[in-house]
This record gives structure tokens, C-alpha cells and sequence, in this order.
């Protein structure tokens, strides 16, 4: 497998010349399978507007077309959905969309009405009904989920309204998602059972640990709990993100620096990063 960074940022998108490196749209996340063709992506901030020129730009010089696509949810904060108007694949209606939201208890029972109310007219100039593709709207009240040779674990954790860690695997291969995610007082030690022995742990580093103090309720970690739990999962490679839209070029480099000390194979996420499991 192969996972692309198209969103690295937390909470809103930031647009300045200090902020270029580790890139300024929010989360959006590619997973390439090297025995599929088939496109997974993780949530639809405003790095899938990217995302989605890519996969044409690589239809056009291939002459193929991926008719079926999958985003998969960690929930539905305004910064893990607000791309998905500009999402333009969405616009074909020769393609199916598949919107997927899985895991046990979570609050939402309407998944479409998220997304047609984020696109009704005062907010959007398009409707939902209006873009074009066949939505799926898939809400598996389920642990576990399988598509395309891909198991799928959820997990949720603490995060107001509710969000939930991802666990892929792949033809021995393993990438965990944990955006998004409180610990509180002590690691959260279903995340760490999750993460245990993935190849990739993606995880929430907003803030630092004097950052931390002031944000209890936030919803967030801090890149030394990010490390705890990469340590105590016993994971080989260790990708931070959801950066702090204060937190410009310099100071994250000196975060990675720090993060790279404490455990070797960190390091924070850049949008336009691809990272291959098999290096």
C-alpha cells in the first residue's frame, strides 16, 4: 500500500508563505492498494479538491477510468467535509461515490443530510441532487468492513461529537488512522490495540504539551502522545498530522526534530507526501 498526503492541516485552512512546506488544506488522505485499482480516500477536507484534479489528470494519461470510488469518515467536523463540494470526479455521472461512515454508536443517523445541508443554497450554488455522480450513502454500524481485498477495523475515541481510528490492512500490510483523537489523562489504550504492529500509524499532533494544557474538551493530542502510543503499538513508521493552523514551517521543523529524537521513525506529514509500505 501506498498512503498520499493531500490534507495535513487541522481545524481551518491557511493560506501563507511560512506555511508552504507542511502544506495548508485540511485532511484528506489517499490509500493506494498495489493489487486494486480501486480509489480509498479518508476524509473530504480541502485537500480532496486536489485530490480530485489528480485522479483526472491520471485518467487522462493512462486512457483509464475508476468508476467506483470510497471516502471513509473519522467524522464530520466542518474541516474533515468542506472539500467535498469542489470534489470534481463528483460531477461525473458515470461514476458511483460511495460515502462511508462506519463503526459502532455513532451519533449520526442521516449521513445524507450532512452533505445536503453543507451544499443547500445559502451556503453552496450547487445542490447535493445536482452534482452529478451516484452517491452511496454507507452507514455500517459494524466493527469491521471489507472491500477489495482491504479489511477495515473502526474504532471510536474521544473527540466531541464522536470520531473514530481506522485500521487497514492489506495484504500483510497495515496502516492506522487516528486523526482527531483526545487521550485525556492516559492513552487511550484502545487506540493502542488498534495500532498494534501497523506498518504506518497516521496520528493527531496538534498540539504541544504546554498547548495541551489550555485545550482539555478540544478534541486533540499532542505529538509526545502521538510517540506514546506509536511506542506502545510497536508501530515501524510514525506520520504526525492535523497541524495547528498556527503552527507555521519553523516551528514545525523544530516539532519533527524533536519528535525524531524520541522516536526515530517519525515524522510529521507534508501535503503532496506519498509513503510506500514497502520501503
Amino acid at each position: 500500500m501506498k498512503v498520499k498526503f493531500y490534507g495535513t492541516r487541522g481545524s481551518i485552512p491557511v493560506c501563507r508563505k511560512e506555511m508552504t512546506e507542511f502544506g495548508g488544506n485540511t485532511t484528506c488522505i489517499q490509500v493506494l492498494s498495489d493489487n486494486s485499482d480501486t480509489i480509498a480516500i479518508c476524509d473530504a477536507g480541502s485537500g480532496i479538491r486536489e485530490l480530485g484534479k489528480d485522479i483526472l489528470k491520471k485518467e487522462r494519461e493512462e486512457d483509464k477510468f475508476c468508476e467506483e470510488i470510497f471516502i471513509g469518515f473519522t467524522h464530520f467536523h466542518w474541516d474533515h467535509i468542506q472539500g467535498f463540494p469542489f470534489f470534481e470526479p463528483a460531477y461525473d455521472n458515470k461514476r458511483i461515490i460511495n460515502l462511508v461512515a462506519m463503526g459502532k454508536n455513532r451519533y449520526i443517523k442521516d449521513m445524507k443530510s450532512i452533505f445536503e445541508t453543507q451544499m443547500q443554497k445559502e451556503y453552496f450554488p450547487v445542490p447535493l441532487k445536482k452534482m452529478g455522480a451516484e452517491f452511496r450513502f454507507v452507514q455500517n454500524d459494524a466493527d469491521t468492513f471489507f472491500y477489495n481485498g482491504t479489511n477495515v477495523t473502526a474504532c471510536r475515541h474521544i473527540h466531541p461529537g464522536g470520531a473514530y481510528s481506522y485500521r487497514l490492512e492489506n495484504e500483510n500490510q497495515v496502516v492506522v488512522i487516528s486523526t482527531d483523537i483526545e487521550h485525556g489523562k492516559s492513552i487511550d489504550n484502545r487506540v493502542v490495540e488498534l495500532a498494534e504492529g501497523a506498518d504506518l500509524l497516521i496520528h493527531d499532533s496538534q498540539y504541544t504539551p504546554e498547548e495541551l494544557k489550555n485545550k482539555t474538551g478540544w478534541g486533540h493530542s499532542s505529538y509526545l502522545q502521538a510517540i506514546e502510543v506509536a511506542k506502545l503499538a510497536g508501530v515501524k513508521k510514525l506520520a504526525l498530522t492535523h497541524h495547528d493552523p498556527d503552527h507555521d514551517d519553523k516551528f514545525l521543523i523544530e516539532i519533527e526534530k524533536i519528535c525524531k529524537d524520541l522516536f526515530p521513525g517519525s515524522f510529521l506529514a507534508r501535503e503532496g507526501m506519498t509513503v510506500s509500505l514497502t520501503e
